[in-house]
């Protein structure tokens, strides 16, 4: 059973679907207060934009490791990705619209930072680091 739970995990459609509804149910809630279009185009946008972020982190992360060692193999890919992402999603958010920008990205952000750590230890751990 582990076997196809292992290949699941490393699954990229798995990573970046649940990306895409974690985080876009999240931005729907952080603006709830707002009128419907703008919470529900919020929503999307983060759905949207965490989704690619996965992708683009889950590749980013397994280039980087393999480019740093040390204890720099497990600074850079969390700190690359965590300014990164804050960047692109705060610069997407105040593009589309969303009222509640702030609230929308953090906790994405501190998502996606953990899982670039998290992952990163992971391939420094597979590799016997």
């Amino acid at each position: 059973m582990s076997g196809w739970i292992g290949r699941l995990g490393r699954s990229s459609a798995v990573h970046v679907s649940f990306a895409f509804l974690a985080m876009g149910s999240w931005a729907l809630f952080a603006n709830s207060a707002h009128p419907l279009p703008r919470m529900l185009l919020a929503g999307f946008v983060q759905g949207a934009l965490s989704a690619c972020l996965t992708l683009f982190l889950k590749s980013a992360v397994e280039s980087l490791s393999k480019r740093f060692s040390g204890s720099a193999a497990f600074i850079a890919a969390p700190l690359i990705a965590c300014l990164g992402s804050a960047s692109i999603l705060i610069v997407i958010h105040t593009l589309s619209g969303t009222p509640e920008i702030l609230r929308t990205v953090a906790v994405p952000l501190a998502v996606s930072t953990s899982y670039a750590a998290i992952y990163n230890y992971s391939i420094a751990i597979a590799k016997g680091k």
